[in-house]
């Protein structure tokens, strides 16, 4: 009989020549558990996913109670739905005012298709501005916002009337033009290694989409629901973006994502042509019952409150001559190495010792280090003693 890894690599298509090929059985809070029951710290939650933690009480009795009550009804946007509606209003709630309509789909790649349509289609331009290491999604759309032939050379040509800027350089925002629907960015880059803009930058770039009539378009898919210290990244930054991509985390684990702009802005997809954009799937009931017991969770729990200092105890706790850098905010961190073959070899030998690491697409040198929000300062230690251990295994002990 085969294995379920061999029938995994004979049925599940693939997307890397060299999976992981750990096979997992449960998951809890921080750690997942091997099939031998061995347990891992998961320190990227999935991918940004899992902010409270997998499988947290609160998300999975209202996944339960709504697949009871009742799961697709109607594509998006025809049927009053209360799991729909109660997560709209609660986002609202805790956003800005000009942020209170929320389009719920089902992925992030799916919130930037709609985000563009959106601002094509409310500015009556063409054009767009991306920032050069963006990461947006894999989707052609969302791919045309990303400069790089990693993805262009296999998949291209992709949209025309994209152009790109450096990230945090002040003087290319005389890019933006009048000709431009809108600019998408990252607060704080995430595949490029964490990269965090300035204050100043913002400043500029807010006043310059607002001159020309741009719509600012803020990408938090990685950075939002309190991976930063603050439930959006955009409020370290004192701005408020025209439109807010939300995805990963705020499902609490449940395939969820959403474009959030102006009742005035969002208006424009209900004519001209009417159902101009539409989803089957987006908002599904089950998925906005989690969504709302995910933003529940984070601030009844108050767990956005101790993550800044949690980021702070990892960078004071990860120093060693092999680490370039630890760079970030809150729990969106990066360490640097010297290059890849260095950071695999640790994450490798870090797997194989129960943490879960990985590296960034346009940062290969550098080890993500974005665990659920819910990890403890006991927990970071003993993480941050494990990496260290395989550090010196793999790089050496410079201090002896």
């Amino acid at each position: 009989m085969l294995t379920q890894r061999q029938l995994f690599l004979q049925h599940n298509a693939q997307t890397s020549p060299e999976p992981l090929l750990l096979e997992f059985v449960k998951a809890k809070g921080l750690y997942i558990y091997d099939q031998e029951g061995k347990k891992y710290m998961d320190l990227i939650a999935g991918i940004g996913v899992s902010n409270v933690g997998h499988c947290h009480p609160s998300v999975v009795k209202a996944i339960q109670q709504q697949a009871e009550t009742y799961m697709h009804l109607m594509v998006y946007g025809e049927y009053v739905q209360n799991p729909q509606v109660n997560f709209a209003k609660a986002l609202a709630d805790v956003l800005p005012g000009n942020l209170s309509c929320t389009y719920f789909v089902n992925s992030g790649a799916e919130a930037v298709e709609g985000a563009m349509k959106l601002a094509k289609r409310y500015t009556g331009r063409k054009g767009f501005i991306a920032c050069k290491n963006a990461y947006h999604g894999s989707t052609q759309g969302a791919e045309s916002l990303m400069e790089s032939d990693f993805y262009s050379s296999g998949y291209g040509p992709f949209l025309p009337n994209v152009s790109f800027i450096n990230f945090n350089k002040s003087d290319d925002l005389s890019l933006i033009t009048t000709e431009t629907a809108a600019v998408f960015i990252e607060p704080i880059q995430g595949e490029a290694g964490i990269r965090v803009g300035d204050t100043a930058y913002f400043d500029a770039l807010r006043k310059k989409c607002t001159e020309t009539g741009t719509l600012l378009v803020f990408d938090e898919i990685q950075s939002g629901f309190g991976r930063t210290g603050k439930m959006f990244a955009f409020e370290h930054f004192n701005i408020v973006p025209d439109i807010l991509l939300l995805a990963k985390s705020i499902g609490g684990g449940m395939p969820i994502g959403a474009f959030i702009s102006s009742a005035e802005i969002m208006s424009v997809l209900s004519n001209n042509p009417i159902l101009g954009h539409m989803t089957t799937f987006g908002g599904h009931p089950v998925c906005c019952a989690a969504g709302l017991a995910t933003l529940n969770a984070l601030t009844n729990d108050q767990i956005v409150a101790g993550v800044e200092e949690k980021g702070q105890l990892f960078k004071s706790l990860l120093k060693h001559p092999a680490i370039k850098e630890v760079r970030g905010k809150g729990l969106m961190l990066a360490a640097e190495f010297e290059n890849f073959e260095i950071n695999k070899k640790i994450i490798d030998a870090c797997i194989a010792d129960g943490i879960i690491s990985d590296w960034f697409l346009h940062c290969s040198n550098s080890m993500r280090i974005a665990p659920p929000l819910i990890i403890t300062k006991e927990e970071i230690t003993e993480a941050c003693t494990i990496i260290l251990k395989n550090i010196n295994l793999v790089a050496g002990d410079s201090s002896n």
